[in-house]
């Protein structure tokens, strides 16, 4: 799950987009119809759409060097540098792993890579090579570098406020994203993606712009216009199969999780702004007690209590605030992020799908040693949020 805007028309076309594609695949689902990870026409267009975006950048950076060349000595050397510069603002950008977010790996997580790599058997695909833990309410898959290495991002807060049944629905349901033809999780169409929404900032209008700021929106207008559409036809193209990979995610949790755990997840996610309302909260308090203020002896005090203090919240909400959250979901719409299926469809079609049993389950002492490996990172981030706040979503 990527950062995502808030406003403006592309969201909301977004999310339409989501919400109607969602309400499609969920009545094939109910009518007995076999969701299957597949490439189809669409995703062979968005494929084609990426590849061009990409030889774009190889010709802008050939047309500059061929310029530089060409006019060695010279002041039309100059000429060569403006390609050049477009060239690196469209070049592919592939992701990194985080330099300032703990980064765990095999030897320092063994526990936890190993239920990871169980879960993945049930998903028909392989673990990850690293996991990196943020202060999101928030858990995403991506892949970074050049050798295709797989990267789980949990979202510590999440992964907190959920049973460990629920944990397991939610590593397998993000794992599935590897094996179900999501083209937005491949290279060449994310990469193209990337680059595109990096070319829209650069293209974006200055609000109440002075005279010269008025001549480059007139400028930028056009190619504003253009890079907005390619994004939102990229959108369009790889939406369904988005929503479809969302569904098949959803049915690999329930048959490593159980169905009941995976509808469990449904209803947690329906809470999570209560618990970045908390998360919130506590870092007002630290921050008006002074806790901003590093190296006290009572910061990591304070940083190992906000956890249970947020279980005690999330446990306090009754089961008719459930309900209601179920039903409000319903009319009003909730999901994800704009990229999801409404969460009340999905639950809809984990109910009306095959009843499985957990495939996968963890005792105490297994739940015990895998807190042990993230006990660091448990600390560090409490201490980041009541330090720096808690992030908007």
């Amino acid at each position: 799950m990527r950062p995502e805007e808030r406003q403006g028309r592309l969201e909301r076309a977004r999310r339409t987009l989501a919400r109607r594609h969602g309400e499609k695949l969920l009545a094939e689902v109910t009518g007995g119809v076999e969701l299957r990870a597949r490439r189809d026409a669409s995703a062979l267009l968005a494929y084609t759409i990426a590849v061009a975006v990409h030889a774009l950048t190889l010709v802008l950076a050939a047309a500059g060097i061929w310029w530089i060349v060409r006019g060695w000595g010279g002041i039309s050397m100059a000429l060569g540098l403006f390609p050049l510069a477009l060239a690196w603002g469209l070049r592919p950008r592939l992701p990194r792993l985080p330099k300032d977010e703990p980064v765990l790996r095999r030897e320092t997580a063994p526990e936890l890579f190993a239920l990871i790599d169980e879960t993945a058997l049930v998903a028909g695909t392989r673990g990850v090579d690293t996991i990196a833990v943020d202060a999101e309410l928030n858990a995403s898959v991506t892949t970074y570098g050049l050798r295709g290495r797989r990267l789980l991002t949990l979202g510590l807060p999440l992964w907190q406020i959920l049973p460990p049944r629920q944990r397991i629905a939610l590593l397998v349901h993000e794992l599935g994203h590897y094996g179900n033809g999501d083209s937005r999780h491949g290279l060449v169409v994310a990469t193209a993606c990337r680059s595109l929404t990096a070319w829209r900032y650069y293209f974006a209008l200055t609000p109440k712009p002075n005279i010269v700021q008025l001549v480059v929106n007139l400028a930028c207008f056009v190619p504003g216009l253009l890079v907005t559409g390619v994004l939102r036809l990229l959108d369009r193209l790889t939406m369904r199969a988005a929503q479809r990979a969302e569904y098949l995610a959803d049915r690999v949790a329930a048959r490593a999780a159980s169905t009941e755990a995976a509808v469990e997840l449904m209803d947690r996610l329906l809470v999570v702004d209560s618990a970045a309302t908390t998360l919130r909260r506590e870092a007002n308090q630290a921050a008006l007690r002074g806790a901003r203020r590093t190296g006290q002896a009572g910061d990591q005090d304070r940083g190992e209590g906000l956890w249970e203090r947020l279980a005690v919240h999330m446990a306090s909400i009754p089961e008719y605030e459930y309900e209601r959250l179920r039903r409000v979901g319903a009319l009003r719409g909730h999901s994800v992020d704009a990229t999801h299926p409404p969460t009340h469809l999905r639950r809809t079609g984990l109910l009306t799908g095959p009843v499985h049993p957990a495939a996968v389950v963890t005792g105490e002492e297994r739940e015990g040693r895998i807190a042990a490996e993230l006990a660091d990172a448990r600390s560090r981030t409490a201490r980041q949020i009541l330090r720096d706040g808690f992030p908007d979503r």
